[in-house]
């Protein structure tokens, strides 16, 4: 923390709004000691304390001289940053979302910042005996931590309560204070480390060439050493400096090896602070070219961006959209603007990145939740001091401090993934991002070959320009789509296959033969989605939530995958004791296994959830496709996303009937572009790409606009059905969720909130109803939904209802545990 010595005292602010990063419904009011006076601005981190002393970092939203009156102001204890690092458009931006999504101050500030420009703070103990030469008689229990506390010479309040036990930890501690043994620190410290490596140069001496040639010959003796000293020209000549770890990786040798030279006085190493995020690029930027399409979608999306502040650019897949968002991004640039490229998953993120640096190199930076914490405060520096100018990646991206914003490019819009789920704020990035640029004076570009109804709508009612670029990239033509019926399984079970239809078969065989490669979908992971007794109809469930349990072959268990319990495999019924389970439908770990057995020589991969949880699993796939080391690919909606590769031919909806049948409004619009989106893999470069959709149900009409690539078909069917039933966008809606370890209690909150709403006129109710997934690590959930005409007045007056309703429920007796969470524009 810095000294507030050489802050201006004449000023006559007194007063800061604080952010805390706590659930807490506002802002506190802290009080500025004298000394402080005229140095603090907002944006800058505090240390504050609250409730019994315990202290808190948190950011100044507003610096004032209104004195509350509800309470009596606390100080500040300490200023942490000379410079604010959240800027006034960032808090600005944090205020909307916590507003609009009704989040508090605290979860957005979570949210937004890096975990290590949150601070850490916790209570430790330090090793100081008051009186050194006297010896103790201690507890046995004490004696432990003592030993410890002697050699650490500190311990944390958790480190302490795991070596004694809760038990003994009151006791013990109190025996450690009562001996003038330990002080407690409180304070604050930033859990950010700069990372140190250790560098290698060369003593001054031998920077003259004479010296460094008779050095050469004195070491011919020594062949290791001149090893070293060579690797070390070479490695200082290509980078301008040495990192010690790219000297032993170049020479084999040993970190003693390196110390003996530096004994001679050869070497110097020191250790110094490095940016995590070296970039190693190409020199030469790449420039783009257009087709005729692009350069007419261009000069309309130009004229489009003149006169709106949004323009929805629908493009088919493999247009070529990212080359018309390249060129905007480069407009910008060039006239010192910042850009953020959003993107909805870190899958398409991986993959776009290298095209990008190509063309933006080292002013490109990339921001996600895969990168480690402290990799995301160099980023979020590096965004701040304006060394990154565009910024790649998923709703994460929208919390970067930019100080020079010009555009903003949300690609593939329609994407549910833009929508925060868990925890809050639940906010949408999309909606979001529009804002966001409306702050900064910035134009948004939403871009998407299956653009949302809610875009569509908007762009036909003229509040969004309007671009269409209805033409793969040089031509190429749009892929084949065939309807296959399922029904066909059943002629090939027999020979032990279920989930290929014998014409997928043949498809995959033609496109194996042809050196292309496949790509299947299923929107289940897992090996089987459940089991299930044949006699009685048993399925095993989770014991904390209500859903099935799904078995994954690769760990030989049962997984939950709402709260990630593990099951040993069920062979006997737990109703009936009958051993005939059977495995119903099938997930992507059972399509691997069936394709590896009809296709022994094709080399098969997975890409789902499960698969790609370490950090370099991704990349590493993505590569091997690249490389065309992988011949069929299976996958959940990860696959669907924006994978651009030239030698796919071929593409399989395994289930499409699944897509189609889920218990939603937006179930058509969602089946639609899932099946349009992974279609769009097959034939991005020579237009021979085919898609087969294996279903029962033949006559659903989703299957005939998928078929003739119609995206404005279901649009008009679509907004028909909204109209008619007050759907967005002809309605705004709110999802109010109700928690409660005890179902009579869940029911009845949400039955109260349910009555109490419905005084309010002009508004839709619906429920309460138990979730579709009524149970979830032991919480039974009950839903209410409601549906708001499209008038500012009236959202913001049932707002603020359901929540002054919140805080007197989770106020009265016996449902302080209740937990009532609001779910702003839900996705579904």
């Amino acid at each position: 923390m810095h000294s507030p010595l050489f802050a201006n005292p004449s000023s006559e602010h007194r007063f800061v709004d604080i952010i805390l990063p706590l659930n807490l419904p506002q802002t506190l009011t802290y009080g500025i000691p004298h000394e402080m006076q005229g140095f603090l601005q907002p944006g800058m981190r505090v240390e504050v304390s609250l409730g019994k002393n315990k202290q808190y970092a948190g950011v100044v939203e507003r610096v004032h001289n209104e004195q509350p009156e509800a309470y009596q102001v606390k100080p500040i204890k300490g200023i942490i940053d000379e410079e604010p690092i959240v800027n006034i458009k960032q808090l600005q931006f944090w205020k909307w979302i916590a507003h609009y999504y009704i989040a508090a101050p605290g979860e957005v500030m979570q949210a937004a910042l890096p975990a290590h420009l949150k601070m850490m703070g916790e209570t430790r103990l330090l090793w100081a005996p008051e009186h050194e030469d006297v010896v103790y008689d201690w507890s046995y229990d004490a004696l432990r931590a003592v030993e410890i506390l002697a050699v650490r010479k500190e311990l944390s309040i958790t480190d302490l309560r795991s070596i004694v036990g809760g038990r003994k930890f009151m006791a013990v501690l109190h025996e450690l204070l009562e001996n003038e043994t330990v002080v407690i620190d409180d304070s604050l410290e930033s859990s950010y480390k700069p990372k140190k490596e250790k560098i290698i140069s060369l003593a001054a001496k031998y920077n003259e060439e004479p010296e460094l040639i008779k050095l050469f010959d004195e070491l011919q003796r020594a062949p290791k050493q001149l090893e070293l000293l060579m690797g070390y020209v070479q490695l200082s000549k290509q980078k301008g400096f040495v990192r010690q770890a790219d000297l032993l990786e170049r020479t084999q040798a040993s970190a003693a090896q390196i110390k003996s030279l530096a004994d001679k006085g050869v070497f110097i190493i020191a250790e110094k602070e490095v940016d995590r995020l070296l970039y190693e690029g190409v020199d030469e930027q790449k420039e783009i070219e257009f087709t005729p399409a692009q350069q007419k979608a261009y000069n309309e999306l130009n004229a489009g961006l003149s006169e709106k502040e949004v323009v929805l650019l629908e493009g088919v897949t493999g247009s070529g959209k990212t080359l018309l968002y390249i060129h905007k991004i480069k407009e910008y640039l060039a006239s010192g603007k910042q850009a953020i490229f959003l993107l909805p998953e870190i899958a398409l993120t991986t993959q776009l990145v290298g095209r990008l640096r190509a063309y933006f190199g080292e002013e490109l930076g990339v921001y996600h939740s895969r990168f480690s914490n402290n990799e995301r405060v160099e980023i979020w520096e590096k965004v701040q001091s304006g060394k990154y100018r565009v910024v790649v990646g998923p709703r994460s991206a929208l919390w970067l401090p930019y100080n020079d914003l010009g555009l903003i490019v949300v690609d593939e819009e329609h994407d549910g993934s833009y929508k925060q789920k868990d925890p809050a704020p639940r906010f949408h990035a999309r909606d979001a991002a529009i804002y966001l640029g409306a702050l900064h004076g910035a134009k948004v570009i939403l871009g998407s070959a299956t653009p949302s109804i809610e875009s569509l709508f908007n762009a036909q009612n003229k509040k969004y320009g309007y671009v269409r670029l209805n033409e793969r990239y040089l031509g190429v033509q749009m892929p084949q789509i065939e309807i296959v019926n399922a029904t066909s399984l059943n002629m090939v079970r027999q020979q032990g296959v279920r989930l290929l239809t014998p014409e997928l078969q043949q498809a995959i065989a033609i496109a194996l033969k042809e050196k292309k490669q496949v790509i299947l979908f299923q929107n289940r992971r897992g090996y089987a989605p459940f089991q299930m007794c044949t006699s009685c109809g048993w399925v095993p469930q989770c014991k904390n939530c209500a859903v099935s349990l799904t078995y994954h072959k690769i760990t030989d268990k049962l997984h939950c995958h709402y709260c990630g319990l593990k099951s040993p495999v069920v062979h006997t019924c737990a109703y009936c004791g009958s051993n005939s389970l059977v495995s119903k439908t099938f997930g992507t770990e059972k399509i691997e296994e069936e394709v590896q057995q009809v296709f022994p020589k094709a080399r098969v991969a997975r890409m789902d959830i499960d698969s790609m949880r370490n950090k370099q699993s991704l990349p590493q796939l993505l590569d091997q496709l690249g490389k065309q080391k992988i011949d069929i690919l299976v996958g959940t909606q990860m696959v669907v996303k924006g994978l651009d590769f030239a030698t796919v031919g071929l593409v399989g909806i395994l289930s499409a009937d699944s897509l189609l049948s889920y218990p939603d409004f937006r179930v058509n619009e969602r089946a639609f572009q899932l099946m349009e989106q992974v279609s769009g893999r097959a034939g991005r470069a020579d237009g021979a790409g085919k898609v087969l959709i294996q279903v029962y149900n033949l006559q659903h009409p989703v299957l005939k606009w998928v078929k003739d690539h119609d995206v404005h078909g279901l649009y008009h069917q679509e907004i028909k059905y909204r109209e008619q039933f007050g759907y967005p966008p002809f309605s705004r809606i709110i999802k109010i969720i109700f928690r409660h370890k005890e179902e009579p209690k869940a029911i009845q909150a949400a039955a109260e909130m349910a009555n109490k709403l419905a005084s309010i006129e002009g508004i839709g109710i619906q429920g309460p109803a138990p979730a579709l997934v009524a149970r979830v690590r032991n919480l039974y959930i009950q839903e209410v939904w409601i549906k708001c005409p499209q008038s500012v007045r009236v959202l913001e007056h049932v707002k603020s209802f359901i929540k002054e309703e919140r805080l007197r429920m989770t106020g009265e007796r016996g449902f302080s545990s209740l937990q009532v969470v609001f779910d702003i524009d839900p996705v579904g």
